[in-house]
């Protein structure tokens, strides 16, 4: 097969264009998970820090250095992602395990009713047991 046809049966295959629609859709609702963090967690996690370290603003480690390496913009870069993935997690993930769970629950199992026989048996079993007494 040439090179041609397998990037064609590549491109073809179903979990390819779903992945493109993932990026497409994620692309897209960055902005609204962006502004989540920006504009709602942020200014919480600001006033957190003006209240209880008595700083102005959010926090800012962009002056962090090691060694005259500067890493502060790295660590800004890892606390943004630790609260997106936070914010990711606890208002989308968590909420639609929870609605998956719900809708793919299963069928609790048929009540069967004990066989006449079963329970004749049962009723001579326990009668035996009362004589015997």
């Amino acid at each position: 097969m040439s090179i041609l046809g397998e990037f064609k049966a590549f491109i073809a295959k179903g979990n390819v264009m779903d992945l493109a629609v993932g990026v497409i859709i994620g692309a897209a609702f960055k902005s609204v998970v962006d502004s989540l963090v920006h504009d709602v967690i942020t200014p919480f996690i600001a006033l957190f820090c003006k209240v209880c370290f008595h700083t102005s603003g959010p926090p800012d480690f962009a002056n962090i250095s090691f060694h005259g390496i500067m890493i502060g913009s790295f660590i800004n870069a890892v606390v943004a992602f630790l609260i997106l993935a936070a914010v990711v997690f606890l208002f989308i993930v968590k909420p639609m395990n929870q609605l998956m769970a719900r809708i793919n629950k299963p069928a609790p199992p048929p009540v069967v009713e004990t066989p006449e026989d079963i329970l004749l048996l049962r009723d001579i079993r326990d009668t035996l047991k009362t004589a015997t007494k």
